[in-house]
């Protein structure tokens, strides 16, 4: 099916007058949730709309992913929630930050799940049902992070307590593996352990430890409800591992024009010198586009011995040069035939044929921050679900 378009303010660009245009494919991540459920083998599995659906529009994701099967979401705030729930009213929606005082009112009105992070939020969560309404809520374990959570022992005092109010029956068990991404690190596996020993102590509970990454070191880690991420986006979730996840976010920016350059020359901020004759192609993106600065180089920021990124024009791989400015980043074109690049054309920067992982690494970040630092200045392109 052909793309369709959808724009959350009238301000923001249409078919022609864009300077950059992100196009989704909805298939693929519909595709990519799929495969994480058979890979976890688990009846039931999540899918994490955090930031906006890791950039790429939190109703859109949410919609595949239901339309896909999932009856489970994970979101960060209860405003996201509330977004969520006017779109999907027959789904669980879980609220990973918690409830605090003056939040309240969202998650009974939009009925969201609170996800209790500290004996703080306890005391607020045992305020808010103290009429005797009957609300769920999960109860967040820290077992080695030192993020958000009640510790192993206050979690197991609390399951022990006889004395814990009726009202207080937690649906589910939570906790988040440190290093994942890095399968055999010895935290892992002393955080499956810490886990299991406050789920047995609540007996007959839910639990939910493993995010994207947690799915793919085996079974143990899975439990009854398996909560992916960035895998779902076509990010990599397991460092050294190529991804099997398909690309979902392509990113592209107009060409605006291309220049002669003299060897000896220099361009962009910070005067980068050119080392032979150039053809330079000038992109309408920058940095205000989630296009980061320490993609370039001459950045003091940039990591020794990784070299600035590239993007993708007319099939050809071709180098970015000098920093990355706010709006405007430098290509050289120069081993492309001449005349093959013109104003107008547009070069990927990350997506089908440029990974994303390629990318980040380049930039010295990870494809969550690319993702979720994706400006408002897109054109998106949404690629309606194949039937």
């Amino acid at each position: 099916m052909s793309p369709h378009h959808s724009h959350a303010r009238s301000s923001l660009p249409i078919a022609g007058e864009d300077h950059a245009r992100l196009t989704i494919d909805l298939s693929a991540l519909a595709d990519n949730w799929r495969a994480m459920v058979r890979r976890s083998g688990a009846a039931r599995t999540a899918a994490v709309l955090k930031a906006d659906g890791y950039g790429i529009g939190l109703e859109h994701a949410g919609r595949t992913f239901h339309h896909a099967g999932a009856r489970d979401f994970f979101v960060a705030t209860p405003a996201e929630g509330a977004t969520l729930r006017a779109i999907l009213p027959d789904v669980r929606i879980y609220v990973l930050s918690g409830m605090w005082a003056g939040s309240e009112r969202l998650f009974f009105e939009f009925d969201l799940v609170p996800v209790i992070v500290s004996e703080e939020q306890l005391v607020v969560f045992m305020a808010a049902v103290s009429d005797g309404r009957d609300h769920p809520c999960v109860l967040h374990v820290d077992t080695g992070m030192n993020r958000l959570g009640l510790r192993v022992e206050d979690a197991l005092a609390l399951a022990n307590d006889a004395a814990r109010p009726a009202s207080f029956s937690p649906i589910m068990l939570l906790s988040h593996l440190a290093c994942a991404d890095e399968p055999a690190h010895p935290l892992n596996r002393q955080q499956l352990q810490r886990f299991r020993a406050v789920v047995e102590a609540f007996d007959d509970i839910d639990a939910s430890l493993a995010n994207s990454a947690g799915i793919f070191p085996g079974e143990d880690y899975h439990f009854p409800l398996p909560r992916p991420g960035i895998a779902l986006y076509g990010g990599s979730a397991v460092n050294g591992l190529e991804t099997p996840m398909k690309p979902v976010v392509t990113a592209e920016a107009r060409i605006l024009q291309v220049r002669e350059a003299k060897a000896g020359e220099s361009v962009s901020y910070g005067a980068t010198p050119l080392a032979r004759d150039s053809r330079i192609a000038i992109a309408a993106i920058g940095y205000a586009d989630g296009y980061m600065r320490t993609l370039g180089a001459g950045v003091p920021l940039r990591a020794a011995g990784i070299p600035a990124a590239s993007g993708v024009l007319h099939g050809r791989t071709v180098p970015l040069i000098g920093r990355v400015t706010m709006d405007l980043t430098h290509f050289d074109v120069t081993d492309l035939p001449p005349g093959s690049v013109r104003a107008g054309d547009f070069i990927e920067l990350f997506g089908r044929a440029m990974p994303i992982q390629d990318v980040a690494r380049a930039a010295g970040t990870v494809d969550y921050e690319l993702l979720t630092s994706l400006g408002n200045r897109y054109e998106r392109r949404y690629e309606a679900v194949k039937k």
